[in-house]
């Protein structure tokens, strides 16, 4: 896929205080596409109150950002529509809690601008699916409209749709790594949903975000593993929808691990008919042709030190004897493919450049 044209492209970041906005920023200014033009970043505010924030440099907020090509001293704006016009900003990605990102995407999109959201404001198709999140304007013309306009942002499976898109819903890290193990085999026909699904993940603390609570504190993180949202966790609408499965056949429980980042997701499946090795890793690698942040591990099963700290979703499994159910672990890390990583792969997808560049 290519685009008409070779208009540099600007983009801009809101919510760049967060430990996603952070990774967003970190792989934006080291993209070789915005050598010329870097990013522009302004503040996470609810909007009427945006213009009493004061600018702010970027290695003020996140010294690590910091380096010889001067990108600790960008500036963090605050925010208004002026702003985005009069810099001519194409794409705004949204870093936002979902109520905000409610607001703004409406607006940028009246505006002509592009989004890629973070949050989870647009990612579901289906209302009895969006109950979890009690979105004030659920139901209204405009968020039904702006609904309808949304892509899912997997690339892996709407690669197409998500070219030249106008807005993309990027997905959860959770959703993330379950669709991933779980859509080629589903896909296949492979998977007996009435036997179920069972899908068992685990997430580093950045993965709630870096407003402390009580939960991510050192002295209840540390030393523990605890399971959470049991039957109520807002990813779970986007497994049933992407993967394409009825609620009644899968059970999907998260837990906090005490690690900073990183996902590990084991997910138990039984087939219809007797699999080999070799025939469940055919369905994978067909899927997968093509999809650059995706490894294969086959047989032997990846970890999370593995993908931590890249883009890559790495997908491995092993069977029983019988051939008849199957063990499917995939890994990924939260702030990179769970978030900011596959928001810049939605971006390179959108703007029809290399899939994975500027991600390895």
């Amino acid at each position: 896929m290519s685009k008409a044209g070779t208009k540099a492209v600007q983009t801009a970041v809101m919510g760049v205080t967060g430990y996603a906005g952070a990774e967003l920023a970190r792989l934006l200014v080291r993209h070789p596409r915005f050598r010329q033009t870097p990013p522009v970043f302004v503040g996470r505010a609810e909007t009427k109150h945006a213009g009493a924030h004061k600018a702010q440099a970027l290695g003020e907020i996140h010294p690590e950002l910091q380096d010889s090509h001067g990108t600790g001293s960008l500036a963090v704006q605050p925010f208004s529509w002026e702003l985005m016009e009069d810099l001519g900003v194409d794409v705004l990605f949204l870093a936002t809690p979902h109520e905000l990102s409610r607001e703004m995407v409406p607006q940028a999109r009246k505006r002509g601008i592009q989004v890629i959201d973070l949050s989870g404001a647009w990612r579901l198709e289906e209302a009895e699916n969006r109950v979890v999140y009690g979105f004030e304007d659920e139901g209204s013309d405009e968020a039904l409209k702006t609904q309808d306009e949304a892509v899912y942002g997997m690339p892996e499976l709407h690669r197409a749709e998500i070219f030249g898109a106008g807005l993309i819903a990027n997905p959860g890290c959770y959703a993330t790594s379950v669709i991933l193990a779980l859509k080629p085999l589903v896909a296949a026909g492979l998977v007996d949903l009435e036997h179920g699904i069972v899908a068992d993940a685990k997430s580093g603390v950045s993965g709630a975000g870096k407003a402390p609570t009580a939960k991510t504190h050192y002295m209840y993180a540390a030393d523990n593993l605890s399971a959470y949202a049991v039957f109520g966790h807002r990813h779970t609408g986007e497994l049933l929808e992407q993967v394409g499965v009825p609620a009644e056949s899968m059970i999907f429980t998260p837990h906090l691990l005490p690690i900073p980042r990183g996902i590990l997701s084991t997910i138990y499946a039984r087939f219809y008919e007797p699999q080999t090795n070799a025939s469940v890793e055919h369905v994978y690698r067909e899927f997968f042709k093509g999809s650059p942040m995706v490894r294969l591990y086959g047989a032997h099963l990846p970890q999370i030190q593995y993908s931590v700290r890249t883009n890559y979703c790495d997908l491995g499994f092993q069977l029983s004897k019988d051939g008849r159910k199957a063990v499917i672990v995939s890994c990924l890390d939260n702030l990179l493919k769970g978030a900011a990583g596959q928001a810049v792969q939605n971006l390179n997808v959108m703007q029809g450049w290399g899939e994975a560049e500027g991600l390895e």
